[in-house]
């Protein structure tokens, strides 16, 4: 069975096909004319191309140019914009047509020397305005807590008071325990409660704040009137 591409013609024309070749580079590169560019396709396609045909590749061909030309444009623009920027002039860049011509640029050392300055200072900025908020922040916290009611530390006590003897007049006794005063504390009910012998105690209530009134103050405070009372006992101590 004979081979298939015995009967191409592309075996036997290769001085036609370099000719196609030639044209096809020229309309690439746009030199060539109308005229030959369609000789070219036709030369490719083996002069089998309708007209129709030629015409919307003609159509196609001119699109891709079109696209050619603008993406080249923007390359040249990109390329314009990206110079004057690490020239760090601001020159706007150069029109598309013409290619930027080249500067020197600054060193390297320059370049680091005003980053350095630039993210310094803004170092130094964000730095301020970080002390700033939070000095109001704590100047807000300390106002909002000096405005509370500050929590005062209570004590519920119970004393008994102990007289000498049976003699002792126990209503003189309670006025001298309350005769004790000071900031702080602030006496209760009494009653008097039966030792023996005919013999009573005191038993009083008060209410002292913790950080002013301890009860070694209350029990020398009471026991100096040494001629009625004999001892003082802390028999009831509740936190309020």
């Amino acid at each position: 069975m004979a081979n298939p591409l015995m009967n191409e013609s592309v075996w036997f024309h290769q001085q036609k096909f370099e000719q196609a070749e030639a044209h096809y580079q020229q309309i690439l590169a746009g030199t060539a004319t109308p005229g030959q560019r369609t000789r070219s396709v036709q030369q490719i396609a083996g002069g089998s191309v309708p007209p129709g045909k030629m015409d919307s590749l003609e159509r196609e061909n001119r699109e891709l140019r079109k696209v050619t030309d603008e993406l080249r444009a923007m390359v040249l623009k990109l390329e314009n914009r990206v110079s004057a920027l690490e020239r760090g002039s601001g020159v706007p860049a150069a029109s598309a047509s013409a290619p930027a011509a080249a500067t020197p640029s600054k060193p390297a050392d320059d370049d680091d020397d005003d980053d350095d300055d630039m993210f310094g200072s803004d170092d130094e900025e964000e730095a301020a305005e970080l002390e700033k908020l939070k000095a109001e922040r704590v100047a807000a916290y300390k106002a909002k807590k000096a405005s509370k009611p500050t929590l005062i530390a209570k004590s519920n006590l119970i004393l008994e008071v102990k007289p000498w003897d049976d003699e002792t007049d126990m209503k003189e006794l309670e006025q001298k325990v309350r005769q004790v005063s000071t900031d702080g504390l602030k006496w209760g009910s009494s009653k008097l409660v039966p030792v023996g012998y005919g013999i009573n105690k005191l038993q009083i209530m008060c209410v002292v704040e913790d950080d002013k009134v301890g009860t070694d103050f209350l029990e020398e405070s009471i026991t100096a009137y040494e001629d009625f009372v004999q001892s003082v006992d802390v028999v009831a101590f509740n936190k309020i």
